[in-house]
This record gives C-alpha cells, structure tokens and sequence, in this order.
C-alpha cells in the first residue's frame, strides 16, 4: 500500500513539473522598446541602473512568481476533481461524502485566494512596465 502511495506520488511530481517546464522557456529574446524587457531597459537606465537582461533579479522573480501561482492554480482544479471522484465514490457513506464537500469546499477557497494573488500580481506588474 505505501509503495503504491509512493508511485503515485512521485509520478503526479512528475507530471507537475512536466507541465511547469514551459515556464522556463525564454523564446522571446527581442530588446525592442516594444517588449517588456524593452520597457524594463528604459527604466533601469533612468533611474541610473544597469541595463536589465534575462539573467536579472527582476526578470528571474517575475517568471518564479508566475510560475508558483500558476503551479498553484493547477493544483487547485486537480484537488477539485480529486474531491469530485471522492464524492461519486463515496457509495452513500455520509463521512466520506462530507470530506470530499469539505475538500471541494477548501480547493475553491484556496483558488479564490490564488486567482485574487494573481490578479494583484498582474496590476502590480503592469502598472510599474506602463508607468515608463
């Protein structure tokens, strides 16, 4: 049983990351002023810094953050449907019927906190690339 719950473990791990790794793809490479980096160039070099590249701070936080909150996300609806199955198979058994509410219950909580964290994140970031 516990190797089981292990295998089961390590191939949802996988399959997470599996799905996390386009994040770590930087395809667009452009320095025009049109494109993010481009916006983020200009405001570094007025306000004395140096010019930022994909290897920065910045630029790193940026993709670490987006790619927690959508990680998040994706757990959320997994945990969703994983309560959704409990509850058909619960087969009338009050106790399991109420975990799996319970478990639906607090995934909607917690991708209501996630989507509110996202879209703060989202205003935060294109308030401070637009003030340019």
């Amino acid at each position: 049983m516990m190797k089981k719950n292990i295998k089961s473990i390590f191939s949802s791990l996988f399959l997470v990351l599996l799905l996390c790794l386009p994040f770590l793809v930087f395809a667009d490479n452009s320095t025009s002023s049109s494109g993010i980096l481009g916006k983020l160039q200009k405001v570094g070099t007025a306000g004395g810094y140096a010019d930022a590249d994909d290897t920065s701070l910045a630029s790193g936080l940026g993709v670490v953050a987006n790619m927690i909150l959508s990680l998040l996300g994706i757990i959320f609806i997994i945990l969703i449907i994983f309560g959704g199955i409990q509850w058909m198979t619960a087969g009338g058994n009050e106790e399991q019927v109420k975990k799996a509410q319970s478990r639906i219950k607090n995934a909607i909580i917690g991708l209501v906190v996630t989507l509110s964290a996202y879209a703060i994140w989202s205003l935060i970031d294109r308030y401070f690339i637009n003030r340019v």
